[in-house]
């Protein structure tokens, strides 16, 4: 791999983490409730879904499973089945109210132990039918045939992860900035479904990803 095509990545890799997506809504919906350091067991399952998706399309089987009509349907529809089961789950998020704090200080979200945070991001990236579609598109522009695949899709993984964990990170924290405006139990209670109904919303529209433009 040549420096110009790892230099041509790492500004597509950022371009691909700044674009809103499923796992930007989720870091920005656990950063705004849980707060950036919890928000980090979140962060670490997407980079975990990430890295399998990348991998799955790097050994060739991305391309197997676009090309099959009926996994690929199933693939997306499992994954747009997760972002609004999410959706429906932020929208029931329970609401904790602290005795020992003011009124307008005593309510915040209750946080889910870090197994289940670290699955939930791991689920959101690696059902992303999209994600999968991009990468058999893209990756494979970035690889020199002539050379070991393996020690190539090491590189590209470690860029691509490093760059998406700082951009999550950094929704993350800009939405807990936001932290002291979702103190009481009603505007948390707001909060939550504003991000589950995008997480329904963008689930929704994974119905409508198309296999390949021909599809």
């Amino acid at each position: 791999m040549t420096f110009t095509a790892w230099i041509t990545f790492f500004f597509a890799a950022c371009i691909i983490a700044i674009s809103p997506g499923s796992g930007a809504v989720l870091s920005m919906s656990h950063g705004l409730s849980y707060g950036v350091r919890k928000t980090t067991g979140t962060i670490l399952g997407l980079q975990l879904g990430l890295l399998l998706v990348l991998f799955i399309a790097g050994a060739g089987v991305g391309s197997l499973l676009l090309a099959s009509e009926v996994a690929f349907h199933v693939v997306k529809t499992v994954g747009a089945l997760y972002l609004i089961y999410l959706g429906f789950a932020q929208w029931r998020a329970k609401v904790q109210v602290r005795s020992d704090l003011p009124a307008q200080e005593s309510a915040h979200a209750s946080v889910p132990p870090l197994r289940r945070r670290v699955l939930v991001g791991f689920l959101t990236n690696a059902t992303n039918p999209k994600g999968i579609i991009f990468m058999v598109a893209v990756l494979p522009q970035f690889i020199t045939h002539e050379a070991p695949v393996l020690p190539q899709l090491l590189i590209l993984a470690a860029t691509m992860c490093t760059v998406d964990l700082v951009v999550m990170h950094s929704y993350a924290f800009a939405a807990s900035s936001m932290q002291r405006f979702f103190r009481d139990a009603r505007a948390v209670k707001m909060q939550n479904a504003f991000f589950g109904s995008i997480l329904m919303a963008v689930g929704a529209a994974l119905f409508f990803v198309k296999r390949s433009p021909n599809a």
